[in-house]
């Protein structure tokens, strides 16, 4: 899938610079979207499924670092072809994308979890050998644990691909379906301020390059703040605090004038703390669900921001509020609703749905138990 994605994003891309028209650049722009917002999901669910409970943390964090080092090459190349034809830029973001895909193909293996929960153990056993090879090392496991653990998820079911068999294996489970509503509602708030808020640039009356880079400068702090917070607070207490002051920063660029410092200052801000959230609903979303509907569900939750934030951003031009206003409120108040989901930092994910509700089963039993032992 991650293969297919970045092909379709970067074809979709370069054709784009060959664009006769506007409906063809539209449909075009359409399908590069459409390849694109697969593209981060499915990266950070498979390089997070490859490494052990101790890199989880670290693995995420370094590939929030490769996507701020992506949004910092945009500024620049804006700026290189400012005098050029808007087509060149199309070419020089979309071209690299295909030697990634080449290299992925190569370098990149599948996920041995994946692979046991589809039943298909004997793929799972070479995987495991191929990336003990690249470790400079034999494998000291023993091949009959895979092997009962991949029977063991052949008799739980698996359950179907795709989003709607995501959807209803979450409707037949009232945790889980209550589990990807919270998390798609704080979603919802963050992604439009995430995606928003560079497109928003341009309503800040200063330099639009700078501006851009400030906001990309803004990531690599924001990648080191998460994993600084991912292995010492936890997700739910992280996520609320960012998101209330993403939202009272981006309020305050309604009442400071425009082109200041200070409303740049307080924007960079707001951008960096939701920049920070963001991180960490990811992880967060990845331990909340199981490796048979992980993908599908974090790309469920992380989608729907985004809609809304360009309709907004052009709302602003006119009146601040519509922008800056609407963002703040939009996350500040959203994020509070990660308050409904379970704390997972420090547990291990797992790979089935009956899994995960044997989890929350114990937990609940738990948190029951220590309010008995109190009372």
């Amino acid at each position: 899938m991650l293969l297919l994605s970045l092909v379709s994003m970067s074809v979709a891309g370069v054709l784009t610079a060959l664009s006769p028209n506007v409906w063809a650049y539209a449909a075009l722009r359409f399908l590069c979207g459409f390849g694109r917002s697969m593209v981060g999901t499915c990266a950070l669910v498979l390089s997070t499924e490859l490494v052990g409970k101790r890199w989880r943390d670290t693995v995420s964090v370094a590939g929030f670092a490769c996507f701020t080092v992506g949004f910092l090459s945009l500024p620049a190349l804006a700026y290189t072809f400012r005098e050029a034809s808007w087509r060149n830029m199309y070419l020089w973001t979309s071209l690299p994308s295909l030697c990634y895909s080449i290299l992925l193909y190569f370098l990149v293996q599948e996920s041995p979890r994946w692979l046991l929960v589809r039943g298909r153990k004997h793929d799972a056993i070479e995987t495991v050998r191929e990336i003990a090879a690249l470790n400079g090392g034999g494998i000291t496991c023993s091949f009959s644990m895979l092997h009962a653990c991949a029977t063991e998820r052949e008799d739980a079911g698996a359950g179907g691909d795709g989003v709607f068999a995501t959807l209803q294996s979450m409707w037949e489970r009232r945790w889980a379906l209550r589990r990807l509503a919270a998390i798609m509602t704080a979603s919802f708030g963050v992604g439009m301020v995430y995606y928003g808020m560079p497109l928003n640039v341009g309503n800040l009356g200063s330099n639009l390059y700078l501006s851009v880079t400030y906001n990309a400068l803004a990531e690599f702090p924001s990648s080191i703040l998460s994993w600084l917070l991912m292995g010492k607070i936890n997700r739910r207490s992280s996520v609320i605090a960012l998101t209330s002051v993403a939202g009272l920063c981006s309020l305050a660029c309604v009442v400071i004038p425009e082109g200041s410092g200070e409303r740049m200052a307080a924007e960079v801000l707001s951008f960096f703390a939701t920049c920070t959230a963001f991180n960490i609903i990811l992880m967060y979303s990845i331990e909340l669900f199981p490796t048979s509907v992980r993908n599908s569900a974090v790309g469920l939750a992380l989608v729907l921001g985004g809609v809304a934030a360009p309709v907004l951003v052009a709302l602003g031009r006119d009146r601040s509020f519509w922008s800056f206003g609407v963002f703040g409120l939009a996350v500040g108040c959203l994020g509070l609703f990660a308050a409904c989901l379970p704390e997972t930092r420090g547990r291990s994910m797992s790979d089935t749905m009956e899994e995960e509700e044997y989890k929350e089963a114990a937990a609940t039993s738990d948190g029951m138990d220590n309010n008995a032992d109190l009372v």
